[in-house]
């Protein structure tokens, strides 16, 4: 199959679950997520969709095992919208790289914060030097 029937495959299930899980998902243990990216086998019997969630492990295990028993629902709906001869099986990956990346980034607002400080303690203040200046 071509690589590019493969990518609108896999936008049109990321588009689905992520409506799906938005609007028609109604279990409380379902929040906070993000659907990443989708891969899609190349038989087109199975996807992996990577998700994102926020909170902690605690959240993220009972929203995980939301998603795992509402599997069968967003098959159906996937099914509905991609006309295949069959319905990919679908399994959801946990992706990190999003908490990894803002933490990434709050270092180095940390660092940049730090180094400002340095530098300005080091940096004499223009009033002082225009004074003495004046004087010789």
């Amino acid at each position: 199959m071509t690589s590019r029937r493969l990518a609108k495959i896999a936008q049109a299930i990321l588009e689905t679950v992520s409506t799906t899980i938005l609007l028609h998902l109604r279990d409380p243990r379902i929040s906070n997520v993000t659907v990443l990216h989708v891969d899609v086998a190349p038989d087109v019997q199975s996807a992996k969709i990577y998700i994102s969630i926020m909170g902690d492990e605690k959240a993220k295990a009972l929203c995980m095992h939301g998603l795992e028993s509402a599997k069968g629902f967003i098959q159906s709906k996937i099914a509905d919208r991609i006309q295949t001869r069959y319905t990919p099986v679908i399994k959801f990956v946990l992706d990190s790289s999003v908490k990894e990346t803002t933490d990434a980034l709050r270092l180095l607002d940390e660092l940049q914060a730090e180094r400002e400080t340095e530098e300005s303690a080091k940096e004499p203040s223009s009033v002082e030097e225009q004074g003495t200046d004046e004087e010789s």
